[in-house]
């Protein structure tokens, strides 16, 4: 029995062509027009292209300096990728017919062959300068109209496959820093509620609003609402500031009821939110207060740590 083909997005895999660059037409074989709402197309990117691969023809990379990989990690997610697809493709080079080395990518292969796909995305590489396709495929993601599955995912990529920074997507695709840490951290959804955004039955505001949530529980509980019930973000963002958009009990007693919120204490956050160019909330309890600072990587993390300490780290 042949594998269903899964996938909702492709991530990188969106911004390539799905062939080899081929010669450019001639004036006489050049369309005369293009139709006006036609949607912007991927750029040719030297030495590599796009192409659904099986998994028998492709071998491990001899050089892969890393050995140890966490069963439970690869298990979760095999079990995303069976709901959701491969949003990131690895990146391999053809060594012959029928025949691909892996480049990037040995988690996801692996996680890929426990979902027991037959196929995987794949960017497959002619040429060695890891730079010149990081570069070309930043400037495809600022051309390419994604969803923001698909935009997180790629994103994601290039920071892990190819060595890219924040600061480097935000100035490369004209967004900025924390519209950049936002939309990676659509990632950290769980499937179910990913499959819907990747959809388009929930927006990436509807996502972002879910991220409040502390329990994957509650977000695919709120996420059924959304769709249910056609709730606004701006809905979705009051009920769970209220308490009844699924938090756990005890967040919902932190709250004081008939206690009005202190509007310092918001302008206090978006101040925060703005200095560390992050989400930052800010809740004061009956006995005492707690600032939370959201951060969507490590190199995330090290940035803002950076920014709470400007004359330097303690030593420790």
């Amino acid at each position: 029995m042949s594998q269903q083909r899964r996938g909702l997005g492709k991530g990188l895999g969106a911004l390539i062509p799905t062939a080899p660059a081929q010669p450019a037409s001639t004036p006489a074989e050049a369309p005369t027009s293009a139709p006006a709402d036609a949607a912007p197309q991927p750029q040719a990117v030297a030495g590599a292209h796009f192409a659904e691969i099986p998994i028998a023809e492709i071998i491990p990379n001899a050089r892969q300096p890393r050995q140890t990989f966490d069963e439970y990690a690869l298990d979760e997610l095999a079990a995303s990728i069976k709901i959701v697809g491969l949003l990131q493709p690895i990146v391999v080079r053809e060594l012959g017919p029928n025949r691909y080395e892996l480049i990037m990518g040995e988690r996801r292969l692996r996680a890929s062959k426990l979902a027991e796909l037959e196929k995987v995305p794949a960017i497959v590489r002619d040429t060695g300068d890891n730079e010149m396709l990081r570069d070309a495929l930043m400037e495809n993601l600022h051309r390419q109209q994604l969803n923001a599955l698909e935009e997180a995912a790629a994103y994601q990529q290039l920071l892990d496959d190819f060595g890219a920074t924040h600061d480097e997507l935000a100035t490369r695709i004209g967004r900025s820093r924390p519209h950049i840490t936002n939309t990676l951290r659509l990632l950290n959804l769980p499937p179910a509620v990913q499959r819907r955004v990747a959809a388009g039955v929930l927006s990436a505001g509807h996502a972002r609003a879910l991220l409040g949530l502390e329990s994957a529980e509650r977000q695919e509980y709120l996420a059924k609402r959304i769709v249910e019930e056609g709730l606004s973000v701006r809905a979705v963002e009051e009920l769970i500031a209220v308490g009844e958009g699924g938090e756990t009990k005890q967040a919902a007693r932190r709250k004081a009821p008939n206690r009005p919120e202190n509007p310092r204490i918001r302008e206090l956050a978006s101040e925060l939110s703005e200095l560390y160019e992050t989400k930052v909330s800010v809740d004061l309890g009956q006995r005492k207060g707690k600032i939370v600072v959201e951060f969507a990587t490590l190199e995330d993390l090290e940035r803002i740590v950076n920014a709470m300490t400007p004359d330097g780290r303690p030593q420790v």
